[in-house]
Formats: C-alpha cells, sequence, structure tokens
C-alpha cells in the first residue's frame, strides 16, 4: 500500500517527535554527565571529567555496581535453566494444563512491577517468614527474567520441529544424548540472546527490587535513587545513569543483532 506525500510526512514528523521524547531526555543526562555546574544548569557552562573521576572512586557506586552484576548473574542462570527446562516441556510434551501453565510463566512479566513485588514481599515476610537479603532479590528477579528466557527458546523450538530428534532416538540415542548432541547446539544462540536481554532486564530493576530488597542490599538504581536529590552528588549520578544505560543497550544490542544474523542465515 503506497502512501500518499501528505501521510508519509505526517508519520515521518510523528515518529521524530516519539524519538525525541524518548532519547532527548537520555541526551540531556549524558551531557549534564560532563557539565561543571553542580545545579546541572542548562545549557552546562563548561565541561569536565571530573565527575567521571569521582563516579569510579566512589565505595558506594562502585559497591552497588558489584551488587548489581552479582544479582543479575545469578539471576540469569537461574532463568536460563527453569526457562530451557519450562521450554521443552511446553513444547515437547502434551498434558493437562498445559495453556494455563504456559500463562502463569509469562505473567509475570505482564504484571506492573509494583504487584509484583507487594505480593513477593508479602511471600517472604509473611508466608515463609524469610528475611529480606540479597537473595530474596535474587528469587524476585529470576521471576521475571525466566519469561525472557522462555520466549526465546520456545520460539527456537517451534521453528526447529522434532524431526532432527526423532531421527537421533530412530538411531538409539538417548534422551541426554539427543539433548547434548542435537538440541542444545541449535539452542545455544537462543539461551544468549535470552540470557543478554535477562541480564538487562535484572540489572536496571529497581521497583521488584525495592519491595524485596534487605537493608544491606544496595543496586546501582537503588543506590540511584537514594542519591537523586542530594546536591552535592548530583552530576555524579548522572554519570553513573549513562553507566546504566550503556550496560543495560549493550546486551540488547547483540541480543538483536544476533537475531537478525540467524534470520539471514536461514
Amino acid at each position: 500500500m503506497r502512501l500518499s506525500r501528505a501521510a508519509r510526512g505526517i508519520l515521518g514528523g510523528m515518529t521524530v517527535l516519539v524519538l525525541a521524547g524518548i532519547y532527548l531526555p537520555l541526551f540531556v543526562v549524558f551531557v549534564n554527565s560532563f557539565s561543571t555546574s553542580t545545579s546541572l544548569s542548562w545549557p552546562p557552562p563548561g565541561f569536565t571529567l571530573e565527575w567521571w573521576a569521582k563516579a569510579f572512586r566512589s565505595e558506594g557506586a562502585l559497591d552497588a555496581l558489584v551488587t548489581s552484576v552479582q544479582i543479575a548473574s545469578v539471576s540469569t542462570l537461574i532463568a536460563l535453566v527453569l526457562g530451557t527446562l519450562i521450554s521443552l516441556a511446553l513444547q515437547r510434551y502434551s498434558f493437562f494444563g498445559r495453556e494455563a501453565v504456559s500463562l502463569l510463566v509469562i505473567l509475570p512479566i505482564a504484571l506492573p512491577g509494583i504487584i509484583t513485588g507487594i505480593a513477593l514481599n508479602n511471600a517472604f515476610r509473611t508466608i515463609l517468614g524469610v528475611q529480606l537479603s540479597i537473595y530474596t532479590v535474587i528469587v524476585a528477579h529470576a521471576t521475571f527474567c525466566i519469561v525472557t528466557v522462555f520466549n526465546n527458546v520456545i520460539a527456537r523450538l517451534r521453528r526447529l520441529g522434532t524431526s532432527i530428534e526423532d531421527a537421533s532416538a530412530d538411531l538409539g540415542a538417548g534422551l541426554w544424548t539427543t539433548f547434548r548432541l542435537i538440541t542444545f547446539p541449535q539452542l545455544r544462540s537462543a539461551l544468549f540472546a535470552g540470557g543478554l536481554l535477562a541480564f538487562a532486564l535484572s540489572f536496571d530493576e529497581i521497583i521488584v527490587t525495592t519491595f524485596t530488597a534487605g537493608a544491606g542490599v544496595k543496586t546501582l538504581p537503588l543506590w540511584i535513587l537514594d542519591n537523586l536529590f542530594r546536591p552535592n552528588q548530583a552530576p555524579v549520578v548522572n554519570v553513573i545513569a549513562v553507566v546504566l544505560v550503556i550496560v543495560s543497550i549493550v546486551p540488547i544490542y547483540i541480543a538483536q543483532r544476533i537475531a537478525g544474523a540467524e534470520k539471514i542465515v536461514r
């Protein structure tokens, strides 16, 4: 369907406005991280690398960065294992309640974060009697990271079908041998992409973390929130925010490139 010149102009203008609304604030944060103004006045009166040096010397920020990496790494590992197993069970086997299980697996990513956070907080403290700690944050993050891995793996399984696995079984290979030599090699890129997306999702999550983190747990997003309104920390917060954006974007970009390369190959 061909659009008129006026329609193309309107759609183009709307696209520019939407993208500007999304990315101009990020550009402002990036510029402010180099500003010489401690009050972040605009336009910046000058530029300096002082805040970047202070950010990388800040023990609180560095500790929060390490904590975020630890939580995201373990949550991603859990999500990779459980997400893959759930995908194989739902795609390769038929059983009563399969559709209900599929819905329950996907539901955590669809629910508002504050609802998930409150529910998990009540579950940990009231029902299970567990003290909030870094482990409760890991479990909480894994609940929605599983969805990312699940979606990637089950989509790959649907495209692959079962013919090669059936041939492997006919030739005498056991279930584990077939998975190790046939299924897993075909899932590796999907697992890698799903793992990258899960890591990015966990690394910058703040709402669920707020409700499930113990008193001594401080992730990078929580550190930013605590220091956001402190005048002497505002420029450093902008630096940390830029780092957070970069760490979040890179895995998503790599995952997208992997998906695009596979489409070209196929």
